[in-house]
């Protein structure tokens, strides 16, 4: 439900009917959830030239022009549809900004398939720390950080990533399986295996639950 009381269905009710101000609301529904993916798994390079608003602000464009064809036949649900198209356009800029630098776009299967550029050991390790209560200072916070990264690094890419998805992206188990393209009970089982090596890897960093 949004602000105003209005739900989200019936905002996809009028948008579906032409009402771009409707789908405009749905978009800023959403705002907070997307611009948190984005800074997630945003380039540290691009980072320094774009900010997670100026994606949004372009990947909303990408929305408004393909919405009929969601409406067509929405597969998935309204936001891992928007979350699929400010990927990719996050994608589209990635490619802009460092060309070459960046690993060959080819690989890129699908658009609900793991497509988007994955949170990095760095974000993650970031996010992590961030939820830290007791302040560390700044030399041995930085030393964490990096034990922290070679750590995240030992885990399964696909365990790390719905680690991101559940956990700092807040997708409920229905959402991560569109996203991964499993089952939700893979999902499900996938999150809590992840957690506890997760748990392990945190056990072994010092002073992480001082």
């Amino acid at each position: 439900m949004t602000e105003n009381g209005t739900t989200t269905d019936d905002l996809l009710r009028r948008a579906t009917a032409g009402d771009a101000a409707a789908l405009g609301t749905l978009f800023a529904h959403y705002r907070d959830r997307l611009r948190k993916m984005v800074r997630l798994r945003l380039d540290r390079r691009v980072a320094r030239r774009l900010d997670p608003s100026d994606v949004l602000q372009e990947a909303y464009l990408d929305v408004a022009r393909r919405f009929p064809e969601y409406a067509a036949t929405p597969a998935v649900s309204f936001y891992v549809w928007l979350r699929a198209l400010t990927g990719q356009r996050l994608i589209d800029l990635h490619r802009q900004h460092l060309g070459a630098k960046m690993r060959d776009a080819g690989q890129e299967v699908s658009l609900y398939r793991g497509a988007l550029p994955q949170a990095s050991s760095v974000s993650l390790a970031q996010q992590l720390l961030a939820g830290l209560t007791s302040p560390t200072q700044a030399a041995v916070r930085a030393e964490m950080q990096l034990q922290l990264q070679e750590a995240l690094n030992t885990m399964d890419p696909m365990d790390r990533e719905v680690v991101v998805l559940r956990h700092f992206e807040e997708l409920n188990s229905i959402e991560t399986a569109a996203v991964l393209g499993i089952e939700p009970s893979a999902a499900s089982k996938r999150y809590l295996r992840a957690i506890r090596r997760l748990k392990l890897i945190l056990d072994q960093i010092p002073g992480f639950f001082a």
